[in-house]
Protein backbone atom coordinates (compact mmCIF):
# COMPACT_ATOMS: atom_id res chain seq x y z
CA UNK A 1 0.00 0.00 0.00
CA UNK A 2 1.15 3.52 -0.74
CA UNK A 3 1.10 6.20 1.94
CA UNK A 4 -1.94 7.71 0.22
CA UNK A 5 -3.77 4.36 0.37
CA UNK A 6 -2.98 4.08 4.07
CA UNK A 7 -4.28 7.58 4.77
CA UNK A 8 -7.50 6.89 2.87
CA UNK A 9 -7.99 3.68 4.85
CA UNK A 10 -8.14 5.31 8.27
CA UNK A 11 -9.84 3.14 10.89
CA UNK A 12 -12.67 5.58 11.71
CA UNK A 13 -13.36 6.67 8.15
CA UNK A 14 -17.12 6.72 7.61
CA UNK A 15 -17.90 7.34 11.29
CA UNK A 16 -19.67 10.64 11.92
CA UNK A 17 -19.34 12.37 15.29
CA UNK A 18 -21.35 15.32 16.61
CA UNK A 19 -19.52 17.32 19.30
CA UNK A 20 -21.15 19.55 21.90
CA UNK A 21 -17.96 20.46 23.73
CA UNK A 22 -15.92 23.31 25.10
CA UNK A 23 -12.49 23.76 26.62
CA UNK A 24 -10.69 20.45 26.96
CA UNK A 25 -12.26 17.06 27.75
CA UNK A 26 -14.95 16.61 25.08
CA UNK A 27 -13.00 18.46 22.36
CA UNK A 28 -9.89 16.36 23.06
CA UNK A 29 -12.03 13.20 22.91
CA UNK A 30 -13.28 14.10 19.44
CA UNK A 31 -9.87 15.31 18.30
CA UNK A 32 -8.50 11.82 18.93
CA UNK A 33 -11.30 10.38 16.81
CA UNK A 34 -10.79 12.97 14.07
CA UNK A 35 -7.06 12.15 13.90
CA UNK A 36 -8.03 8.66 12.75
CA UNK A 37 -10.56 9.60 10.13
CA UNK A 38 -13.85 10.26 11.93
CA UNK A 39 -15.86 13.13 10.47
CA UNK A 40 -16.30 15.35 13.53
CA UNK A 41 -18.90 18.12 13.36
CA UNK A 42 -18.32 20.54 16.23
CA UNK A 43 -21.24 22.71 17.35
CA UNK A 44 -20.44 26.15 18.75
CA UNK A 45 -22.41 29.18 19.89
CA UNK A 46 -22.92 31.64 16.99
CA UNK A 47 -21.78 34.55 19.17
CA UNK A 48 -18.84 33.24 21.19
CA UNK A 49 -17.72 29.84 19.95
CA UNK A 50 -15.62 27.54 22.10
CA UNK A 51 -13.82 29.66 24.75
CA UNK A 52 -10.65 27.75 23.86
CA UNK A 53 -10.46 29.87 20.72
CA UNK A 54 -9.18 32.63 23.00
CA UNK A 55 -7.26 30.60 25.59
CA UNK A 56 -3.60 29.67 25.99
CA UNK A 57 -0.54 30.73 27.92
CA UNK A 58 1.04 32.16 24.78
CA UNK A 59 -0.70 33.67 21.76
CA UNK A 60 0.25 34.72 18.26
CA UNK A 61 -1.08 38.13 17.27
CA UNK A 62 -3.84 37.70 19.81
CA UNK A 63 -4.86 34.27 18.51
CA UNK A 64 -4.90 31.08 20.57
CA UNK A 65 -2.16 28.58 19.76
CA UNK A 66 -4.11 25.83 21.52
CA UNK A 67 -7.20 26.05 19.32
CA UNK A 68 -5.52 24.94 16.04
CA UNK A 69 -4.41 21.73 17.76
CA UNK A 70 -7.54 20.92 19.75
CA UNK A 71 -9.87 21.49 16.78
CA UNK A 72 -7.69 19.99 14.07
CA UNK A 73 -9.41 17.78 11.50
CA UNK A 74 -12.86 18.96 12.66
CA UNK A 75 -15.72 20.70 10.87
CA UNK A 76 -17.16 23.61 12.85
CA UNK A 77 -20.72 24.86 12.65
CA UNK A 78 -22.62 27.41 14.72
CA UNK A 79 -25.97 26.70 16.38
CA UNK A 80 -27.94 28.31 19.19
CA UNK A 81 -29.06 25.42 21.37
CA UNK A 82 -31.26 27.66 23.52
CA UNK A 83 -33.60 28.18 20.56
CA UNK A 84 -36.23 25.53 19.75
CA UNK A 85 -35.20 25.66 16.10
CA UNK A 86 -31.64 24.96 17.19
CA UNK A 87 -32.59 21.78 19.00
CA UNK A 88 -34.74 20.72 16.06
CA UNK A 89 -31.66 21.00 13.85
CA UNK A 90 -29.76 18.84 16.36
CA UNK A 91 -32.42 16.16 16.00
CA UNK A 92 -31.95 16.21 12.22
CA UNK A 93 -28.18 15.96 12.61
CA UNK A 94 -28.49 13.02 15.01
CA UNK A 95 -30.12 10.99 12.23
CA UNK A 96 -26.90 11.37 10.24
CA UNK A 97 -24.25 10.56 12.88
CA UNK A 98 -22.91 7.58 14.82
CA UNK A 99 -21.57 9.24 17.98
CA UNK A 100 -22.50 12.28 20.04
CA UNK A 101 -19.98 13.71 22.53
CA UNK A 102 -20.95 16.33 25.13
CA UNK A 103 -19.52 17.79 28.33
CA UNK A 104 -22.35 19.89 29.74
CA UNK A 105 -23.40 19.63 33.37
CA UNK A 106 -25.76 16.61 33.76
CA UNK A 107 -29.35 17.49 32.92
CA UNK A 108 -28.52 20.36 30.55
CA UNK A 109 -29.24 18.47 27.35
CA UNK A 110 -32.36 16.94 28.88
CA UNK A 111 -33.68 20.45 29.57
CA UNK A 112 -33.18 21.25 25.90
CA UNK A 113 -35.00 18.09 24.87
CA UNK A 114 -31.90 16.47 23.37
CA UNK A 115 -30.80 14.10 26.15
CA UNK A 116 -29.85 10.51 25.44
CA UNK A 117 -33.41 9.18 25.71
CA UNK A 118 -34.59 11.86 23.27
CA UNK A 119 -31.83 11.15 20.78
CA UNK A 120 -32.13 7.36 20.83
CA UNK A 121 -35.80 7.68 19.89
CA UNK A 122 -34.62 9.44 16.74
CA UNK A 123 -31.62 7.17 16.13
CA UNK A 124 -31.65 3.91 18.16
CA UNK A 125 -28.07 3.21 17.02
CA UNK A 126 -26.69 6.44 18.44
CA UNK A 127 -23.73 6.25 20.82
CA UNK A 128 -23.45 9.13 23.28
CA UNK A 129 -20.31 9.96 25.25
CA UNK A 130 -21.27 12.06 28.27
CA UNK A 131 -18.35 13.73 30.04
CA UNK A 132 -18.93 15.50 33.35
CA UNK A 133 -17.24 16.21 36.65
CA UNK A 134 -19.00 13.59 38.76
CA UNK A 135 -21.04 11.49 36.35
CA UNK A 136 -24.69 11.37 35.37
CA UNK A 137 -25.85 9.82 38.68
CA UNK A 138 -25.04 10.05 42.38
CA UNK A 139 -25.32 12.80 45.00
CA UNK A 140 -22.59 14.96 43.38
CA UNK A 141 -23.93 14.81 39.82
CA UNK A 142 -25.21 18.40 39.86
CA UNK A 143 -21.96 19.88 41.16
CA UNK A 144 -19.81 21.91 38.81
CA UNK A 145 -16.70 19.90 38.04
CA UNK A 146 -13.63 21.12 36.18
CA UNK A 147 -10.59 18.92 35.65
CA UNK A 148 -8.85 20.50 38.63
CA UNK A 149 -11.65 19.32 40.93
CA UNK A 150 -11.65 15.89 39.33
CA UNK A 151 -7.91 15.59 39.99
CA UNK A 152 -8.50 16.58 43.61
CA UNK A 153 -11.50 14.35 44.35
CA UNK A 154 -9.90 11.54 42.35
CA UNK A 155 -6.93 11.46 44.72
CA UNK A 156 -4.17 12.63 42.38
CA UNK A 157 -3.47 16.05 43.86
CA UNK A 158 -3.20 14.62 47.38
CA UNK A 159 -0.14 12.59 46.37
CA UNK A 160 1.41 15.25 44.10
CA UNK A 161 4.15 17.41 45.57
CA UNK A 162 6.53 17.32 48.52
CA UNK A 163 5.64 15.98 51.98
CA UNK A 164 6.45 19.26 53.75
CA UNK A 165 4.48 21.44 51.31
CA UNK A 166 0.83 21.81 50.23
CA UNK A 167 -0.51 19.61 47.43
CA UNK A 168 0.30 20.87 43.96
CA UNK A 169 -0.95 20.33 40.44
CA UNK A 170 0.54 18.59 37.44
CA UNK A 171 1.54 21.15 34.82
CA UNK A 172 -1.17 20.11 32.32
CA UNK A 173 -4.92 19.40 32.50
CA UNK A 174 -4.39 15.69 33.04
CA UNK A 175 -7.87 15.04 34.45
CA UNK A 176 -9.53 16.32 31.28
CA UNK A 177 -7.16 14.40 29.03
CA UNK A 178 -7.62 11.13 30.90
CA UNK A 179 -11.39 11.45 30.72
CA UNK A 180 -11.19 12.22 27.01
CA UNK A 181 -9.24 9.02 26.45
CA UNK A 182 -11.66 6.93 28.51
CA UNK A 183 -14.43 8.53 26.45
CA UNK A 184 -12.76 7.36 23.23
CA UNK A 185 -12.26 3.87 24.63
CA UNK A 186 -15.93 3.70 25.63
CA UNK A 187 -17.10 4.96 22.25
CA UNK A 188 -15.00 2.41 20.35
CA UNK A 189 -16.22 -0.46 22.54
CA UNK A 190 -19.81 0.71 22.04
CA UNK A 191 -19.23 0.89 18.27
CA UNK A 192 -17.90 -2.66 18.25
CA UNK A 193 -20.85 -3.91 20.29
CA UNK A 194 -23.35 -2.05 18.12
CA UNK A 195 -21.92 -3.28 14.85
CA UNK A 196 -21.89 -6.93 15.89
CA UNK A 197 -25.37 -6.92 17.45
CA UNK A 198 -28.42 -7.82 15.32
CA UNK A 199 -30.44 -4.72 16.23
CA UNK A 200 -27.49 -2.29 15.95
CA UNK A 201 -28.39 -0.84 19.33
CA UNK A 202 -26.40 2.10 20.65
CA UNK A 203 -25.73 3.12 24.25
CA UNK A 204 -24.34 5.99 26.30
CA UNK A 205 -20.96 6.22 27.98
CA UNK A 206 -20.84 7.99 31.35
CA UNK A 207 -17.28 9.32 31.75
CA UNK A 208 -16.63 11.26 34.96
CA UNK A 209 -13.53 13.36 35.50
CA UNK A 210 -12.94 12.18 39.08
CA UNK A 211 -13.40 8.51 38.12
CA UNK A 212 -10.96 8.77 35.23
CA UNK A 213 -8.33 10.10 37.62
CA UNK A 214 -9.18 7.54 40.30
CA UNK A 215 -8.84 4.75 37.72
CA UNK A 216 -5.09 5.42 37.39
CA UNK A 217 -4.39 5.63 41.12
CA UNK A 218 -2.84 2.15 41.09
CA UNK A 219 -3.41 0.06 44.22
CA UNK A 220 -3.91 2.95 46.64
CA UNK A 221 -7.51 2.02 47.50
CA UNK A 222 -6.73 -1.67 48.06
CA UNK A 223 -3.76 -0.76 50.26
CA UNK A 224 -5.93 1.46 52.42
CA UNK A 225 -8.91 -0.87 52.66
CA UNK A 226 -6.78 -3.92 53.47
CA UNK A 227 -3.99 -2.62 55.70
CA UNK A 228 -4.88 1.03 56.37
CA UNK A 229 -2.00 2.43 54.33
CA UNK A 230 -2.47 5.97 52.98
CA UNK A 231 -0.15 7.11 50.22
CA UNK A 232 1.33 10.52 50.93
CA UNK A 233 3.29 13.07 48.91
CA UNK A 234 6.87 11.96 48.37
CA UNK A 235 8.29 14.56 46.00
CA UNK A 236 10.52 13.16 43.28
CA UNK A 237 10.85 9.56 44.47
CA UNK A 238 8.70 6.52 45.13
CA UNK A 239 9.01 5.14 48.66
CA UNK A 240 10.97 1.89 48.84
CA UNK A 241 11.84 2.03 45.12
CA UNK A 242 15.48 2.97 44.62
CA UNK A 243 17.33 4.26 42.83
CA UNK A 244 14.56 5.99 40.86
CA UNK A 245 14.80 9.74 41.21
CA UNK A 246 15.91 13.05 39.73
CA UNK A 247 19.64 13.69 39.97
CA UNK A 248 21.59 16.91 39.29
CA UNK A 249 24.18 17.18 36.50
CA UNK A 250 27.21 19.40 36.00
CA UNK A 251 25.43 21.94 33.81
CA UNK A 252 22.51 22.45 36.17
CA UNK A 253 20.13 20.15 34.28
CA UNK A 254 18.39 17.22 35.92
CA UNK A 255 18.44 13.60 34.84
CA UNK A 256 16.02 10.82 35.77
CA UNK A 257 17.63 7.43 36.43
CA UNK A 258 15.53 4.32 36.97
CA UNK A 259 17.79 1.54 38.21
CA UNK A 260 15.72 -0.05 40.94
CA UNK A 261 15.93 -3.65 39.72
CA UNK A 262 18.97 -5.60 40.89
CA UNK A 263 20.44 -6.29 37.43
CA UNK A 264 20.10 -2.71 36.28
CA UNK A 265 21.52 -1.40 39.55
CA UNK A 266 24.62 -3.52 38.94
CA UNK A 267 25.00 -1.94 35.51
CA UNK A 268 24.69 1.52 37.04
CA UNK A 269 27.37 0.82 39.65
CA UNK A 270 29.71 -0.38 36.90
CA UNK A 271 29.20 2.86 34.95
CA UNK A 272 29.82 4.82 38.15
CA UNK A 273 33.00 2.87 38.83
CA UNK A 274 31.54 1.76 42.17
CA UNK A 275 30.75 -1.90 41.60
CA UNK A 276 31.23 -2.57 45.30
CA UNK A 277 27.87 -0.89 45.96
CA UNK A 278 26.09 -3.84 44.35
CA UNK A 279 27.64 -6.12 46.97
CA UNK A 280 27.05 -3.78 49.91
CA UNK A 281 24.33 -5.26 52.13
CA UNK A 282 22.66 -1.83 52.30
CA UNK A 283 22.15 -1.80 48.53
CA UNK A 284 22.51 -5.37 47.27
CA UNK A 285 18.77 -6.04 46.91
CA UNK A 286 15.69 -4.10 45.91
CA UNK A 287 14.32 -4.21 49.46
CA UNK A 288 17.62 -3.15 50.99
CA UNK A 289 17.91 -0.16 48.66
CA UNK A 290 14.35 0.80 49.55
CA UNK A 291 15.27 0.86 53.21
CA UNK A 292 18.37 2.96 52.49
CA UNK A 293 16.87 5.14 49.80
CA UNK A 294 18.17 8.48 50.97
CA UNK A 295 21.70 7.19 51.27
CA UNK A 296 21.90 5.62 47.81
CA UNK A 297 20.33 8.69 46.20
CA UNK A 298 22.96 10.89 47.85
CA UNK A 299 25.76 8.69 46.50
CA UNK A 300 24.33 8.81 42.98
CA UNK A 301 23.77 12.58 43.15
CA UNK A 302 27.40 13.13 44.18
CA UNK A 303 28.40 11.24 41.03
CA UNK A 304 25.93 12.77 38.54
CA UNK A 305 26.66 16.34 39.55
CA UNK A 306 30.18 15.92 38.19
CA UNK A 307 28.93 14.65 34.82
CA UNK A 308 27.82 16.46 31.68
CA UNK A 309 24.20 15.70 30.76
CA UNK A 310 24.83 14.49 27.21
CA UNK A 311 27.78 12.36 28.28
CA UNK A 312 25.97 10.70 31.15
CA UNK A 313 22.86 9.93 29.10
CA UNK A 314 24.98 8.43 26.33
CA UNK A 315 26.96 6.33 28.79
CA UNK A 316 23.90 5.06 30.61
CA UNK A 317 22.17 4.27 27.29
CA UNK A 318 25.13 2.13 26.23
CA UNK A 319 25.01 0.33 29.56
CA UNK A 320 21.29 -0.37 29.33
CA UNK A 321 20.35 1.81 32.28
CA UNK A 322 17.03 3.68 31.81
CA UNK A 323 17.80 7.39 31.95
CA UNK A 324 16.80 10.66 30.38
CA UNK A 325 16.93 14.39 30.86
CA UNK A 326 13.93 16.23 32.24
CA UNK A 327 12.87 17.92 29.04
CA UNK A 328 11.44 21.37 28.58
CA UNK A 329 9.41 21.96 25.44
CA UNK A 330 12.56 23.51 23.95
CA UNK A 331 14.36 20.22 24.48
CA UNK A 332 11.46 18.34 22.88
CA UNK A 333 11.41 20.64 19.85
CA UNK A 334 15.08 19.90 19.18
CA UNK A 335 15.11 16.17 19.90
CA UNK A 336 15.95 13.96 16.91
CA UNK A 337 13.80 11.07 18.14
CA UNK A 338 10.65 13.21 18.24
CA UNK A 339 11.31 14.33 14.67
CA UNK A 340 12.14 10.83 13.45
CA UNK A 341 8.79 9.53 14.69
CA UNK A 342 6.73 12.42 13.25
CA UNK A 343 5.82 13.66 16.70
CA UNK A 344 6.55 17.26 15.69
CA UNK A 345 4.41 18.04 12.67
CA UNK A 346 4.63 21.15 10.51
CA UNK A 347 1.20 22.20 9.26
CA UNK A 348 -0.21 25.32 7.62
CA UNK A 349 -2.88 27.37 9.35
CA UNK A 350 -4.97 29.73 7.24
CA UNK A 351 -4.65 32.56 9.72
CA UNK A 352 -1.26 32.06 11.34
CA UNK A 353 0.73 30.35 8.62
CA UNK A 354 3.25 27.67 9.52
CA UNK A 355 2.61 25.94 12.86
CA UNK A 356 4.20 23.02 14.65
CA UNK A 357 2.03 20.68 16.70
CA UNK A 358 2.19 17.25 18.37
CA UNK A 359 1.90 14.28 16.04
CA UNK A 360 -0.75 11.58 16.05
CA UNK A 361 -0.77 8.91 18.77
CA UNK A 362 -0.76 5.92 18.63
CA UNK A 363 1.16 4.83 15.54
CA UNK A 364 -0.77 2.30 13.45
CA UNK A 365 0.99 0.29 10.76
CA UNK A 366 -1.99 -0.29 8.47
CA UNK A 367 -4.38 2.59 9.18
CA UNK A 368 -2.37 5.54 10.50
CA UNK A 369 -3.86 8.83 11.64
CA UNK A 370 -3.20 12.17 10.00
CA UNK A 371 -3.49 15.91 10.56
CA UNK A 372 -5.37 17.22 7.52
CA UNK A 373 -6.12 20.77 8.68
CA UNK A 374 -5.94 22.97 11.74
CA UNK A 375 -8.83 24.32 13.81
CA UNK A 376 -11.45 25.96 11.55
CA UNK A 377 -12.87 29.44 11.82
CA UNK A 378 -16.17 29.93 13.65
CA UNK A 379 -18.96 28.55 11.47
CA UNK A 380 -16.59 27.67 8.65
CA UNK A 381 -18.55 24.57 7.67
CA UNK A 382 -22.07 25.95 8.09
CA UNK A 383 -22.81 25.88 4.37
CA UNK A 384 -21.51 22.34 3.91
CA UNK A 385 -23.42 20.85 6.83
CA UNK A 386 -26.66 22.80 6.70
CA UNK A 387 -27.12 23.02 2.95
CA UNK A 388 -25.40 19.88 1.70
CA UNK A 389 -26.00 17.42 4.57
CA UNK A 390 -29.38 18.63 5.88
CA UNK A 391 -30.64 20.09 2.58
CA UNK A 392 -31.67 23.41 4.13
CA UNK A 393 -32.65 25.79 1.33
CA UNK A 394 -31.02 29.16 0.70
CA UNK A 395 -33.95 31.21 1.98
CA UNK A 396 -34.31 29.22 5.20
CA UNK A 397 -30.54 29.23 5.71
CA UNK A 398 -30.45 33.04 5.38
CA UNK A 399 -33.38 33.45 7.75
CA UNK A 400 -31.84 31.19 10.41
CA UNK A 401 -28.57 33.04 10.14
CA UNK A 402 -30.19 36.48 10.43
CA UNK A 403 -32.09 35.43 13.55
CA UNK A 404 -28.98 34.05 15.24
CA UNK A 405 -30.10 30.41 15.21
CA UNK A 406 -27.03 29.37 13.22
Amino acid sequence: MTEKDLRENQPLKGIKVLEFGSFIAAPFCTRLMADFGAEVIKIESPTTGDPLRNWGLAKYEGKSLWWPIQARNKKCITLNLKEDEGTEIVKKLVKEVDIVVENFRPGTMERWGIGYDDLKEINPSIIMVRISGFGQTGPYKDKAGFGSVGESIGGLRYVTGYPDRPPTRIGVAIGDSLTAMFGVIGALMALHHRDKSPDKEGQFIDAALYESVFAVMESSLTEYMKVGAVRERTGTFLPSVAPSNNYPTKGGEWIVIGANSDNIFKRLTKVMGMEELAEDERFATHNARGENQEEIDKIISNWTIKQDMNDIVSTLDEAGVPAGGIYSVEDIANDVHYHARDMILKVMDKQMGELYMPGVVPKMSGTPGEVKWTGPELGEHNTEIYKDLLNIGDDQYTELKERGVI
